[in-house]
């Protein structure tokens, strides 16, 4: 298998406990009198994802072109059942998570997948680019789980989800002014969506002038501004933040680059781009050389949604774009989202094996 990709796989992970045990350090004190209680969840989480990742890059890929609509189906069914009050948990405004004991799961991760298998699987039984219904039908396939998703809401993982579900449509080969045309569709959609939720608006609001609500609205992209800035070339020292003391909530999460960028400064923001980007080279080359077109589509996939949700979180934390909910694959703390992340490296160690 592809060995590069296993290492750095494995160094961006290592790195993300070590970034959590800092940045949860003092949140995780005040809260369960351990300050390494975040970073020793997410190291089990890490030993978890390993076997998965390593147990799912024996399995052959074609077990997932097997199984794609079954899987789709279950991930499916997963998110309707999160909306079931009394199932579904309700974290920071978003239903979006099953409790399972003392553990939670958020379906949503899941269904990242399960769209991409059903999509790829479906695209590689056509012999040519796909038709009009076709598409139209791959669309459906994808916007059912999205459209879920916003019902719980949770914006950031829809973007990600529909987007690489999507993107497996232009892999495919159909036209760049369909594209254009689903673009403007897009563009109108979301107007609607943000319209439709107040909080969504007044995220835009705070997008844009976030000091004119500094301590609402805007207090948490500010914060992280606050974080990010100062970092110099080296930052401050590792576990030397002063944002992660209460100023900027949750700091493990979402916002765990701003506290990067504020210990280690520019270098180690570059660090961090640098290791994904390697992650996602890798991908990518295992996608070119892929066997068939279904391992092709589901690899480039997979390299789509890990560097999609990449580049929005860390838009984000710098003030790009606004507050959307969406973590940062291998370093941001959450069990879900690591251990899906893992899953699909495994695809994706798998598909090298095979590599022409």
């Amino acid at each position: 298998m592809d060995r590069l990709l296993f290492t750095f796989v494995m160094i961006c992970s290592l790195f993300g406990v070590l970034l959590i045990d800092s940045a949860s350090s003092v949140w995780a004190l005040d809260r369960f009198g351990n300050a390494h209680f975040f970073s020793l969840r997410q190291a089990v989480f890490l030993v978890a994802g390993l076997v998965v990742m390593l147990i799912v890059s024996k399995v052959d890929y074609l077990f997932w072109y097997r199984h794609a609509k079954s899987i789709y189906i279950i991930t499916t069914l997963l998110l309707v059942v999160v909306l079931i009050p009394g199932i579904g948990l309700e974290r920071n405004g978003s239903q979006s998570w099953i409790g399972v004991g003392p553990l939670s799961i958020q379906p949503a991760e899941l269904a990242k997948a399960g769209v991409l298998m059903m999509t790829a699987g479906l695209i590689s039984t056509m012999r040519k680019k796909p038709a009009m219904k076709q598409t139209f039908f791959l669309m459906l396939v994808v916007l059912i789980p999205f459209g879920i998703v916003m019902l719980q809401p949770d914006l950031g993982t829809g973007t990600v989800l529909a987007g690489s579900g999507l993107s497996l449509l232009f892999l495919a080969g159909v036209s760049i002014r369909f594209f254009l045309c689903l673009f403007g569709f897009g563009v109108a959609g979301f107007a609607g969506l943000v319209i439709a939720a107040p909080y969504r608006m007044q995220r835009i609001y705070s997008f844009i002038d976030p000091w004119q609500d500094p301590l609402g609205a805007g207090f948490q992209i500010i914060q992280s501004l606050y974080a990010a800035g100062p970092g110099g070339l080296f930052g401050a020292g590792f576990f030397a933040s002063r944002q992660k003391h209460f100023y900027l909530p949750e700091p493990q999460n979402d916002f765990i680059f701003a506290i990067a960028a504020e210990e280690l400064g520019l270098a180690g923001s570059l660090l961090i781009v640098l290791l994904f980007s390697v992650v996602i080279w890798r991908g990518i080359l295992i996608a070119i050389h892929a066997p068939d077109s279904f391992s092709k589509l589901l690899a480039g996939g997979i390299v789509i949604s890990l560097g999609l949700q990449a580049v929005m979180n860390i838009s984000v934390v710098i003030g790009l774009i606004p507050v959307t909910g969406i973590t940062l694959p291998f370093f941001s703390y959450g069990g879900s989202s690591l251990m899906v992340v893992l899953g699909m490296s495994g695809i994706l160690l798998n598909i090298s094996r095979y590599g022409k």
